[in-house]
């Protein structure tokens, strides 16, 4: 994964040296929508330009912005930018429909370069039916999202599918309600779909995944990055309605997860086709998380009825060689609220894997004869109520050595999870 770090600074060396730059600043009405004048702009600013949202300004992003294919364009959001502070005006942010060397970039300044969403009402009225989302970078060639700062989104925040070699970094998401009683719920940090793409140095605090890989994702590398209050480093949900997955060569390492839900997770729908491979969380720090290690290839939604009848004719989505090394932490085992709950019982993994007790360092709820080589090595854990940490492993769904006792017991290291 080293190399393709490297690969993506080659590939994004030199992308704006280019003749005839030509430079776009968005002006600014107070009180009106500021989007007219951007789309107004967009057809003669779409090739070797630069279009820059002033410092010291609050802009009205009343309207969404459907940017044309961009090549040698960037998006420099220097002061701040504001949906309407009102449920039924707001449609949606940015989206981008292709192009190649394209760069959005935020501001270093702290007080200035933030999105304000004003997703506040939106999670106190629990709106989830048409609320609009982030940024779609989409089908980007050659893409850098950096110094992106965004306060309390409606909904999810970055989606790159269909990109190829982007670089995300020093970004900030802040989706932490004021309220005790709502959630940022369906608040993803990075929705990451594509290939080549290097995701570093972020910080995000949210009520849904810190990182999601989706179907058709390879070459991901998400590192050095802290994620507070969020469901983990998620890959999928795939094979949904049957559908064939393909997502191959994930790196995720050096994350600090406090507070969320999971910290590595799997989850792949019942019924499901296809494979995932080669998939690696390492040196995972997780403070205060009920479950810090968890797969799941029998996923379904619980408001649409029970879990399916699983038998040995349901297809499933494949897994093969996952690692999961050098974690450490805390397991929260105590009686704790979680906010996204909308079903009763609610969908987490309590609930998904009958027996549960939350005390469990690693869930392993395979799908028989679809997993192999799969592997948790080095993992230490305490829980806050010093029980003993245990794990939950059906050995009739797996044949190798997954690192520990492949039971519903006590944490029992064996020769593969001690890294002999």
């Amino acid at each position: 994964m080293a190399s393709f770090s490297s690969k993506v600074g080659l590939l994004l060396t030199g992308a704006h040296l280019v003749s005839a730059w030509s430079t776009f600043t968005v002006p600014h009405t107070p009180g009106e929508d500021d989007t007219p004048a951007v789309l107004a702009a967009l057809s003669s600013y779409a090739e070797n330009a630069t279009i820059i949202f002033q410092s010291g300004i609050t802009y009205n992003i009343f309207t969404p912005v459907k940017f044309p294919v961009l090549n040698n364009v960037e998006i420099v959001i220097s002061g701040n930018l504001s949906y309407p502070d009102d449920i039924p005006t707001i449609q949606g942010m940015f989206t981008f429909t292709g192009g190649s060397n394209v760069t959005l970039r935020g501001s270093l300044d702290p007080k200035w370069g933030w999105i304000d969403g004003h997703g506040q009402q939106w999670w106190d009225a629990q709106q989830q039916v048409n609320r609009p989302h982030g940024i779609s970078f989409s089908k980007i060639t050659n893409g850098v999202i950096r110094d992106m700062k965004i306060w309390k989104p409606i909904g999810w925040n970055f989606a790159t599918s269909g990109s190829t070699n982007l670089h995300a970094f020093n970004n900030k998401i802040d989706a932490v309600s004021d309220s005790d009683v709502s959630f940022a719920y369906l608040c993803n940090g990075f929705s990451a779909g594509g290939t080549n793409m290097l995701f570093e140095n972020n910080h995000i605090q949210n009520g849904d995944d810190c990182l999601t890989v989706g179907n058709g994702a390879k070459n991901i590398h998400f590192r050095n990055s802290y994620c507070e209050g969020s469901h983990g480093l998620s890959i999928g949900s795939l094979g949904s309605g049957g559908s064939v997955a393909d997502v191959q060569d994930i790196l995720i390492e050096n994350i600090v997860m406090n507070n969320t839900l999971y910290a590595a997770r799997f989850k792949s729908w019942t019924g499901g086709n296809g494979l995932a491979r080669n998939i690696t969380w390492k040196d995972i720090t997780f403070y205060d998380v009920p479950f810090p290690i968890y797969i799941t290839q029998n996923y379904w939604d619980q408001e649409t009825g029970p879990q399916p009848n699983v038998t040995g004719s349901v297809n499933n989505t494949h897994i093969q060689d996952f690692l999961f090394e050098n974690f450490v932490g805390t397991i929260k085992d105590v009686p704790y609220v979680e906010g996204s709950c909308v079903s009763d019982p609610c969908w987490s993994a309590m609930y998904f894997v009958p027996g549960a007790t939350g005390k469990e360092v690693a869930i392993f709820d395979f799908y028989a004869g679809t997993a192999v080589n799969v592997i948790a090595k080095n993992i230490f854990a305490t829980t806050e109520t010093h029980a003993p940490v245990t794990v939950m492993c059906n050995s009739t769904t797996i044949s190798t050595d997954v690192g520990f006792k492949c039971w519903d017991g006590p944490f029992i290291r064996t020769k593969a999870g001690l890294g002999l």
